[in-house]
């Protein structure tokens, strides 16, 4: 039995992944097997992808425990999946994996990521409590003629493109299903998680540096805007044909909406949650770039 759990957390960088064989895997799932079922009011995901921490995947890899799905997701101690709404028989499993002396422990992180994905994990409770969704109307007028069509079911295929494409190549609208990293391209990837370091590494890939832009639309290609969590991962937003946002949080959908469910017409005030540095908007020249 092998059970492979996912952090759900960046945008950029690749989630952590831990994998559990054997009877770790067994006793793994029998602290996840469900509890009672969620009543009405209780909190629920957010129907929209959010930034920072929004759960852990497990996936069930080969033999499988029946009262569960292959895939599912843990947050805050609840179960979503498939026909799955419930409490886990171990509401703290997520601080069995985040502590210092926890799962996390085996995985080649950085010596803060712990404390910062135990702070995430309490902003996204924070969130699922007070998150209501609610109806938005994206407006159809054309201001950047240059710019991508927002077309989130192209990239929200809940399989090869969604999973395998994040916030860079939506940005750059450049499938390259690598999970594409700033530079890497070039022979010239970012070393450290900052505006200084992500910034050279997207020039490297050829766009183009434009701080002074202030959100109007270029007259060749489209706007992008870099911001970073800094020591944590990197973050890409990309502007519309009629002036508003999107982005797509790591492997989950590509959405116009900021963390707290609103259209999104300046990135600089949007609710980006963990990403509190706002870097620079850069320019994407339609065929000039090439990512990896």
């Amino acid at each position: 039995m092998t059970l492979r759990i996912t952090i759900d957390i960046f945008s950029g960088r690749p989630n952590p992944v831990i994998e559990l064989s054997g009877n770790e895997a067994k006793d793994a799932l029998s602290r996840l097997r469900p509890g009672r079922g969620l009543e009405k009011g209780e909190p629920v995901l957010p129907v929209q992808p959010t930034l920072g921490y929004r759960g852990l995947i497990i996936e069930q890899v080969d033999e499988r425990d029946p009262n569960l799905p292959e895939v599912f997701r843990l947050a805050n101690g609840d179960l979503f999946g498939p026909s799955l709404t419930h409490k886990a028989q171990d509401e703290n499993f997520e601080d069995f994996v985040f502590s210092r002396t926890g799962l996390i422990k085996r995985l080649d992180l950085s010596q803060d990521l712990p404390d910062n994905i135990i702070k995430e994990k309490e902003r996204f409770k924070e969130l699922r409590e007070k998150h209501k969704e609610k109806p938005v109307k994206w407006p159809k007028r054309r201001v950047c003629e240059c710019a991508p069509r927002y077309e989130p079911a192209w990239w929200n295929d809940a399989g090869q493109v969604q999973f395998n494409n994040n916030c860079y190549n939506y940005s750059t609208n450049y499938r390259s299903d690598t999970y594409a990293q700033p530079g890497l391209a070039a022979g010239a990837m970012y070393t450290s998680l900052t505006c200084a370091d992500v910034t050279p590494a997207a020039v490297a890939d050829c766009l183009i540096d434009s701080p002074g832009a202030d959100n109007k639309c270029p007259e060749e290609g489209h706007l992008v805007a870099l911001v970073v969590a800094p020591g944590f991962d990197f973050h890409w937003y990309r502007k519309g044909r009629n002036g508003r946002w999107t982005h797509k949080p790591g492997g989950t959908p590509a959405t116009n909406l900021d963390n707290s469910g609103v259209l999104i017409p300046d990135p600089r005030t949007a609710d980006r949650g963990p990403y509190t540095d706002f870097c620079t908007f850069m320019i994407v020249r339609h065929g000039h770039i090439k990512l990896r």
